[in-house]
Formats: C-alpha cells, sequence, structure tokens
C-alpha cells in the first residue's frame, strides 16, 4: 500500500494549492511513482499540476448508464468499469491522475465515490504515494471516499470560520472510528503571525496548529497567468513552507 496524504478543510483555503505543492515536493525528491486523487467535484488538480484531463470518473459513469454500453462477451460489468478507470489517468513522468468531476445526475457524488474508492484501493499498491485533493468541508469523509489515511491534513484559511470547520472535521473524524494515523492542523494564506482572535478560537477548540502557510503574492501571479502551480520556484514562501511540512511527514 501506498502512502497516502488526504487534504480536506474549508471551502477556499487553498486545499488544491497545498496538494500540489505536496506532490512538486514528491517529484522533486524524486519520490516516485506518486498517483494524484482530484476528489472534489470541482475539479481543478489537474491544471494546478499542468495536466490535461480529459475526461472524469463522473461523467464516464454517467455515460455508462444512459447509453447501456455493450459489454465485450466474456467481460463483467465491473471488469469492464475497471477498464474504462484505467483509461482515465492522465500520466506524466512520475505522476499519474485521476479525476472525479461531477457525480451522477445532480449533486450526487455517491456512486462515483463508491467506484472511485474501489479503483484507488486497486492502484494504491503500485504508488509509493498517493494525495487525494478532496471536496470542501466533510462529505468525502462521512461517504467514506477518504480512508486508510496515513496523513490527513485539515486546512483552514486565516479565519474563525475556517478553524471551527477543522474543528468539525476532527470531530467527524473519530464519530466515523476513520483509519487515520496521523491529522495535521494547517491554516494557510496566512499573515507571518496567527491573528489573535483565531489563535484564541483555536485554544477554545482544543487545536494545535502545526503549520502555517504564509499568503504567498508568487501564487496569485501564476494563478492570474494560468501557470501551474508545480511550477512554482523555490524562493515561493508557500514552497518554502509545504517543504517544511514534508520533512517533518517524512522523518
Amino acid at each position: 500500500m501506498g502512502f497516502t496524504i488526504a487534504v480536506a478543510g474549508k471551502g477556499g483555503s487553498g486545499k488544491t494549492s497545498i496538494a500540489t505543492l505536496i506532490i512538486r515536493y514528491l517529484i522533486k525528491h524524486e519520490l516516485e511513482p506518486v498517483l494524484a486523487v482530484d476528489a472534489d467535484p470541482n475539479a481543478n488538480l489537474g491544471e494546478s499540476l499542468g495536466l490535461k484531463v480529459n475526461d472524469t470518473v463522473g461523467a464516464m459513469l454517467d455515460r455508462f448508464q444512459k447509453s447501456k454500453i455493450d459489454i465485450p462477451a466474456g467481460m463483467t460489468k465491473e471488469a469492464y468499469l475497471e477498464y474504462q478507470l484505467n483509461s482515465l489517468l492522465s500520466e506524466a513522468h512520475g505522476l499519474d491522475l485521476i479525476t472525479m468531476g461531477r457525480g451522477e445526475g445532480q449533486d450526487c457524488y455517491c456512486y462515483p465515490n463508491l467506484i472511485l474508492r474501489k479503483f484507488i484501493d486497486q492502484l494504491s499498491g503500485n504508488y509509493r504515494f498517493i494525495v487525494m485533493d478532496n471536496e470542501a468541508g466533510m462529505e468525502h469523509l462521512s461517504r467514506g471516499t477518504t480512508r486508510n489515511i496515513d496523513e490527513l491534513l485539515i486546512v483552514s484559511n486565516h479565519s474563525v470560520k475556517g478553524v471551527r470547520t477543522i474543528a468539525r472535521i476532527k470531530e467527524l473524524v473519530n464519530e466515523l472510528d476513520l483509519k487515520v494515523k496521523n491529522q495535521r492542523v494547517i491554516v494557510n494564506m496566512a499573515p507571518d503571525e496567527v491573528d489573535p482572535v483565531v489563535a484564541d478560537e483555536m485554544r477554545k477548540l482544543n487545536l494545535n496548529l502545526d503549520i502555517l502557510i504564509p499568503e504567498d503574492e508568487m501564487i496569485y501571479r501564476y494563478d492570474l497567468k494560468l501557470k501551474p502551480l508545480s511550477e512554482l520556484p523555490d524562493s515561493s514562501k508557500a514552497v518554502k513552507a509545504i517543504d517544511r511540512l514534508m520533512e517533518i511527514i517524512l522523518n
């Protein structure tokens, strides 16, 4: 089984940027192969990594169910679905990406989550690391897409609402008895020090900050120019923070 890092947290907290910079670190340090999983229906991890996504799990499953595709003789439905899923991998040197995309029907992601989880379980033995970028909030946890996690990185922006979301996710992990070896609290897009109001809220919620990722103008510039964040230079403040985080995780 590969070492699994999942990124969760409040919407707009920069989860995809963090997942991208984690993958950047792994590739740079030749800790390959890496499987990147974009489990957010609002998929943009591929764009952040500079990978072209031609198809998604949700779109493929919709087509499969609506068009009543003829399954080749001697092949089960499950085997044919697995074949189709393998064709969805976007590939780069040392890196594969699978993208969940939209779900089955309006606002329903149950079946794609189930298929994606089973597929990831099958793939995980082929990769040294699996990095999952999850949807906002706690939906991925309550439906079980994220499980058997070595490192769960729970991300907030520099806000009281964000750290309250972290507390709710931590509670849900305990309630569902999820298999998570380590949980780490991250405050992203922050000034050099946590504002006293945010720090006080974290104390009330018994949250210990593991790492502070500073606001990084380079990320905004790259986004405006549609440049992959995986190409950020070593001088980037966010890159330096993620590199420190990965050294803690892997040592």
